[in-house]
C-alpha cells in the first residue's frame, strides 16, 4: 500500500553517457560529485556479475556508510579508498557534503504537504568493552549523527537481530534481515550502518483506470504481461544516441525518476556499458515534452548483496587487508592492540512504484574485525514505451546525488 510522499525522490537520473553527450551539470557538493561516479562504476561491475536480473543500488547509502569508515582510516588505506570512492579535496568538505545532502532532504519533508517524507539514520555498533578515538567519535556524530551502542559480537545471533531491529524500525520494516549472523563472530569490532526510507507523490499521479495489462519485453525475444501506467501528459525527455530519457516530477520538486529506455529491446547492455556520471548530470534537466507514456508498475526487493567482491574488483583492496598487512585504520582506534579490516559491505534495498508515486529504502553496514581474522565468505505526443529493459535513478536535484540506481529486468514481483 504507498502512503503519500515527499520531496526526496524528484531527481532520479539513471543515465547511460554515450560519447558526445554534453556535460549539462556538474555538482559542486562533493559527496553528491562522489556518490555519481562511484555509482555508475559500481552499477557497471555488480551488473556484470548478474546478467539478466532486476538490480537496485542505494549509492547514497553505501557511499555514506564508507564515508563514515573513511573517517577512520589513514596511510594507503586511506588513498585507495579516496581513489575508489572518489573522496576528492579536503576531507572536511567532504562529510560537510553529506550532512548539507541530508539537511536539504530533510527540511524539504519538513516543508512537505505530506507528499514526501525522508528518514536517514547512521549508527555504530561496537564490540562492548572495545576503545575507538575520541575524534572518530566525533565525526560520524557530529556530522553523521551516528551514535555508538555497545553490543557483544560474541554472541552473533543476539547482535544480528539488535542491528536487524534497528535497520527494520529506520525503514518502516522495508529493509529486513540485512545482516546474517554468519557475518559476525567473536572477532568482531564495528558494524557501521546506514539506513535511508522515502516516499515521494507524483506531481501529477497516474490515473488507476488507465492502469492495463500489457506486454513487457524480456531478453531472447520473450514477452511478459504486467500491469502498466498511461498517462499523456508533459514530462522531461530527450532523445540520445540509442536511448530515450524520461524525467518525471515528483509534486515535492526536489526529485524526479529518471527513465533511460533503450530504442531497441535488447539494447540494455550497450546502454549500461557507456554510463557515466556526466550522463546522469546532463538529465538533471531535461526539456519539456508532450508524452504518451507507459510505465510498468515495479516492485522490486532484492535480497541482500555482499559488495566485499565487487569494491575490491574496483580496486578497494587495503581496506580489506589485502595482501595481509595492508589494512590501516589508526584514526578508529589504536591499532597496537587490534588491527582493524573491512571483512563485509552488505547492502539491500527496496523499491515500490505504482499510480501514487515511488516508495524506496536501503540500508548498508560496513563491518569490521581484527585484521588476523578470515571475512566470511544486488506536437503531437511522443510514445514513449517502457516495455523492454531499462535502467533508472533516484536523484536529489539540489545537490545531483543519485540515491538510488538500478536496471529492470524482468517487472513481475
Amino acid at each position: 500500500m504507498f502512503h503519500p510522499l515527499n520531496p526526496l525522490l524528484q531527481t532520479v537520473a539513471a543515465t547511460l553517457s554515450l560519447a558526445g553527450a554534453a556535460l549539462a551539470w556538474e555538482p559542486t557538493n562533493a559527496a553528491a560529485r562522489a556518490v555519481n561516479r562511484f555509482a555508475v562504476e559500481l552499477h557497471r561491475q555488480v551488473a556484470s556479475g548478474a546478467p539478466g536480473q532486476n538490480l537496485l543500488l542505494s549509492p547514497y547509502s553505501i557511499q555514506t556508510a564508507l564515508a563514515m569508515t573513511y573517517a577512520g582510516a589513514s596511510g594507503i588505506t586511506r588513498s585507495e579508498m579516496a581513489r575508489v570512492l572518489h573522496f576528492e579535496g579536503d576531507e572536511a568538505q567532504l562529510h560537510q557534503g553529506f550532512q548539507s545532502i541530508n539537511q536539504s532532504l530533510r527540511g524539504a519533508a519538513a516543508a512537505s504537504d505530506g507528499a514526501f517524507s525522508f528518514n536517514v539514520a547512521n549508527r555504530l555498533f561496537g564490540q562492548q568493552g572495545f576503545s575507538f578515538r575520541t575524534p572518530f567519535l566525533n565525526t560520524v556524530s557530529n556530522v553523521y549523527g551516528a551514535p555508538l551502542e555497545a553490543l557483544d559480537f560474541a554472541q552473533p545471533a543476539a547482535s544480528a537481530r539488535l542491528i536487524n531491529q534497528w535497520v527494520g524500525l529506520q525503514t518502516q520494516d522495508r529493509i529486513r534481515d540485512l545482516i546474517d549472523p554468519s557475518l559476525l563472530n567473536r572477532d568482531t569490532r564495528l558494524v557501521l550502518v546506514n539506513a535511508l526510507h522515502l516516499q515521494a507523490a507524483w506531481a501529477k499521479p497516474f490515473t488507476s483506470g488507465l492502469t492495463k495489462t500489457r506486454r513487457f519485453h524480456l531478453r531472447n525475444e520473450l514477452t511478459v504481461d504486467v500491469p502498466t501506467l498511461h498517462a499523456v501528459e508533459t514530462h522531461g525527455f530527450q532523445q540520445f544516441d540509442g536511448f530515450r530519457a524520461v524525467s518525471i516530477a515528483y509534486r515535492s520538486g526536489d526529485l524526479q525518476l529518471v527513465l533511460l529506455v533503450p530504442d531497441t529491446t535488447n539494447g540494455l547492455a550497450a546502454m549500461e556499458g557507456k554510463l557515466s556520471a556526466e550522463t546522469l548530470d546532463a538529465c538533471r534537466s531535461l526539456p519539456r515534452q508532450e508524452l504518451d507514456l507507459y510505465l510498468p508498475r515495479l516492485k522490486i526487493i532484492p535480497p541482500t548483496l555482499s559488495l566485499g567482491r565487487p569494491l575490491q574488483a574496483m580496486g578497494l583492496k587495503s581496506a580489506f587487508d589485502l595482501p595481509p598487512g595492508s589494512a590501516h585504520f589508526d584514526r578508529m582506534t589504536d591499532t597496537t592492540k587490534d588491527r582493524l579490516k573491512i571483512s563485509e559491505v552488505a547492502h539491500r534495498t527496496f523499491l515500490q512504484l505504482d499510480e501514487k508515486g515511488t516508495e524506496a529504502a536501503a540500508a548498508t553496514a560496513v563491518i569490521m574485525m581484527r585484521a588476523t581474522s578470515i571475512a566470511p565468505r544486488k506536437p503531437t505526443p511522443v510514445v514513449v514505451r517502457v516495455d523492454r529493459p531499462f535502467a533508472f535513478a533516484i536523484q536529489h536535484r539540489d545537490s545531483g546525488a543519485c540515491l538510488f540506481l538500478g536496471r529492470v529486468t524482468d517487472p513481475r514481483p
